[in-house]
């Protein structure tokens, strides 16, 4: 039986030589239909009928998220190029298209290529796309765009902690703003991502402006270019030597943007470019969208979905009170469904006295301990004043109030995190 093939050339010319090539040939591959463009090429690959699909490396809208679907569907992508034509075939790779042939190929050899596809497709050798080699990053001045300063590149792959929390507001954006900051004072270089596609505020926190590229931006160029060190570094804010961020949607409605194979391009890039990359995500965890169409639906919380099964360490964020708790508690039972690999550090926010009876710390453990079987990895204490402060002005809380108890207990957070025995006590950037 001949394998089923689908090819998607937008006009090229080599598409109808081969189509006839390859049927008339001794060479156990048969085109079963010639799609019109990319949503034709999508939605015939999942009814099933073809097991690769022969794709040219102009085709609009071609990008790592539609490399994904044709993944998710069983479907090989095998790019053809124009001879010669290297950029073409790093722009194929980059999306994830790691099988090309040129143009003018005899149909015996792209048989081969398209066999050699599917054996890695169902062998689970997808390649990974490829990144260039950020030897000569630079990281922007305030604002992004206004120019370049050289920067120090890590000498090992980064660390990605994802700061997430259940429905109800936990404090997602404080902690994840407070552990950047920190992390960055400890002489190692952050870079601070605003992930969450149901309002993220990071830039109103630091007093930025949403409207710049940020995150969005950087997923949309790692779904149709090559993503490094250097090109994350230029849509970035840099708000001292060691810390950067990537703002968040400027409207939610925008969610769309963020793919989850451009989310993922992101952090791996994110990990040449800095130390810990920490990145605040959305609270939803449901993967269920698709269920209420006929075809495969964008994910609205495919983003945070995708940065938790791609974090070394996930930081679940709960309100130190009998709600927050009791959301704290169905959350990390939402997450242990969701299958996460990482390591989860359960860290209470806004710890008072005069929410808990009796030895807070100790009540809020024993609580813990009992309805989710885990202990707390930090305490945060509740400071309003000084978070009021640093919020007025548009500064992280070690600017403003470097002695507050909040600031130390989150210094002492991102020292566990980085694997420093006692915080570095610096003094702050003023």
């Amino acid at each position: 039986m001949k394998t089923p093939v689908l090819t998607a050339a937008d006009g090229a010319e080599w598409e109808a030589g081969l189509v006839v090539a390859l049927d008339r040939g001794d060479h156990d591959v048969s085109v079963v239909r010639r799609c019109v463009d990319i949503v034709d090429l999508l939605a015939v690959a999942t009814t099933g009928q073809a097991r690769a699909a022969l794709v040219a490396a102009g085709l609009r809208r071609l990008d790592a998220d539609a490399v994904d679907r044709l993944a998710a569907a069983e479907v090989a992508v095998v790019g053809v190029v124009r001879r010669g034509d290297d950029a073409a075939q790093e722009r194929l790779s980059a999306i994830g298209v790691a099988f090309v042939v040129p143009d003018d190929a005899d149909a015996a050899v792209v048989a081969a290529v398209i066999g050699d596809a599917i054996a890695a497709r169902e062998g689970g050798l997808r390649a990974p796309r490829s990144f260039g080699d950020p030897t000569a990053a630079t990281s922007m001045a305030i604002p992004p765009t206004l120019g370049a300063t050289p920067v120090q590149l890590p000498t090992q792959r980064g660390s990605v902690i994802a700061v997430w929390g259940p429905t109800g507001a936990p404090g997602r954006t404080t902690v994840s703003v407070l552990v950047a900051d920190e992390l960055s004072r400890l002489t190692r270089s952050s870079l601070l991502i605003d992930a969450d596609v149901y309002g993220g505020v990071v830039a109103s926190v630091l007093g930025l402006l949403d409207e710049s590229p940020g995150f969005a931006a950087a997923c949309r160029q790692a779904g149709s270019a090559r993503m490094d060190a250097t090109a994350l570094a230029a849509l970035a804010w840099q708000l001292s030597p060691t810390l950067r961020v990537l703002t968040g949607l400027p409207r939610a409605e925008r969610w769309p943007e963020l793919r989850p194979a451009g989310v993922e391009a992101v952090l791996e890039a994110a990990r040449s470019l800095a130390d810990f990359t920490v990145v605040d995500c959305g609270f939803n965890l449901e993967s269920d969208e698709e269920l209420s169409f006929d075809t495969v639906a964008p994910r609205r919380n495919g983003a945070t979905l995708a940065v938790l099964d791609r974090a070394d360490v996930i930081l679940a964020v709960g309100s130190a009170d009998p709600i927050g708790m009791q959301r704290l508690v169905r959350g990390l039972a939402e997450l242990r469904d969701a299958e996460v690999e990482a390591p989860v550090w359960v860290v209470l926010n806004r710890v008072r006295s005069s929410a808990v009876p009796g030895d807070v710390e100790v009540e809020l453990t024993k609580a813990l301990e009992r309805f989710a079987g885990r202990r707390p990895a930090a305490l945060l204490p509740m400071d309003l004043e000084p978070l009021d402060a640093a919020l007025r002005v548009g500064k992280a809380l070690g600017d403003i109030r470097p002695r507050s108890p909040l600031r130390l207990a989150a210094a002492e957070l991102a020292s566990a995190l980085a694997g420093v025995d006692q915080p570095v006590r610096r003094r702050s950037r003023g």
